[in-house]
């Protein structure tokens, strides 16, 4: 079976026959976006020669897939073609995601995603049962199985681009800070309790993950942005996006470094308690959430997410939670700086 073909001067799946089309092949440009940058991820059809980098492709493809590969145009035009890209196929593609996510598989799979959605009806009525407070709300997976697999699927392109494994929880790295070092105590002026009520919603968040069921985000790359993330459906004002994770560390280690994603955990009054979340080896898609620029009125107006920190059993947690509805295909956005306002945002777009 022939392999497919990547424009790369470097790297080549499939060598050109002639020079001709090796120079033709030099000159590709995606079809998407238009640019012939990052050769070894731009994809060349079997068919019509065109090329599509792996990550403007819908849904993204999270490596150069074995076997001959056609794009979408060709393989709607072709039966035959449609055939070689059958669900009899899927399963394989299935299984590497399943185990990127270290998904629990269950035999008793009705059962499983019964008490799920028995739960998540539970934890709705919790939110409603008490109109003058607000609660938090449990995140809604999309119902298609294949679109979840889709969405999991460019989150994995892109923690697999950055050079980053999956992580759902705050890690605690020898050498760097202990689970001991993050004690909510610590917060300078206090820190919100997370109720109970609001508790057994992140609880449910963080078991439908664990079950394969993630929250309906896709994640896109931007030429300006970068990874960034967008809503795949209607997403209802308090709901729970995903908690920001990575290793915890002190923040004091971390005065000269030079990322652009760490996130405040602690802000201590004696300031060697202070910690930080790093997620540049270990992470979620929390951290290709993009800020807004707050020092203009149309950055502001971008912001649909808020990041607050919370007491979660003594420990402090940093939660993404949607500040508004927020519609399909809408990107998300929120206020890097929270509290602090240190962190300068007058570059970001």
């Amino acid at each position: 079976m022939a392999s497919p073909r990547v424009v790369s001067r470097r790297r080549r799946r499939t060598q050109a026959s002639s020079s001709k089309k090796k120079e033709k092949e030099d000159d590709t440009k995606c079809e998407n976006c238009g640019s012939g940058d990052f050769g070894s991820k731009l994809l060349l059809c079997d068919d019509c020669d065109r090329g599509f980098h792996l990550f403007c492709l819908r849904p993204i493809l999270a490596s150069v897939p074995n076997g001959s590969w056609f794009c979408p145009a060709c393989c709607s035009s072709n039966r035959r073609r449609r055939r070689s890209l059958s669900p009899s196929r899927f399963p394989l593609v299935q299984t590497k995601i399943i185990d990127f996510f270290r998904i629990q598989r269950s035999t008793e799979k009705a059962a499983c995603q019964g008490t799920i959605y028995k739960k998540r009806r539970r934890a709705r009525s919790l939110a409603t049962s008490k109109k003058r407070r607000r609660r938090l709300l449990a995140f809604t997976p999309t119902e298609d199985s294949v679109r979840r697999l889709e969405q999991m699927a460019s989150l994995a392109t892109a923690l697999t681009a950055t050079g980053a494994e999956f992580s759902n929880e705050l890690t605690y790295i020898h050498g760097m800070a202990p689970k001991s070092a993050n004690c909510s105590d610590y917060e300078k002026g206090g820190m919100q309790v997370l109720s109970r009520e609001d508790t057994e919603a992140l609880n449910l968040c963080k078991d439908m993950m664990r079950k394969g069921e993630c929250p309906p985000l896709m994640v896109v790359f931007d030429p300006i942005e970068g990874f960034t993330v967008e809503a795949d459906k209607f997403i209802k004002d308090m709901t729970i996006i995903t908690e920001y994770v990575g290793d915890v560390d002190y923040l004091q280690s971390r005065e000269n470094d030079d990322g652009d994603s760490i996130m405040t955990l602690i802000c201590a009054a004696d300031s060697s308690k202070s910690l930080v979340i790093c997620p540049d080896k270990r992470s979620n898609i929390a951290r290709f959430i993009n800020g807004i620029n707050n020092h203009t009125p149309e950055g502001k107006k971008k912001q649909n997410l808020k990041c607050v920190r919370f007491n979660v059993d003594g420990e402090a947690r940093v939660l993404l939670v949607a500040n508004r509805d927020i519609s399909k295909g809408e990107r998300l956005y929120y206020d890097y700086n929270a509290y602090e306002h240190e962190y300068p945002t007058e570059h970001f777009v």
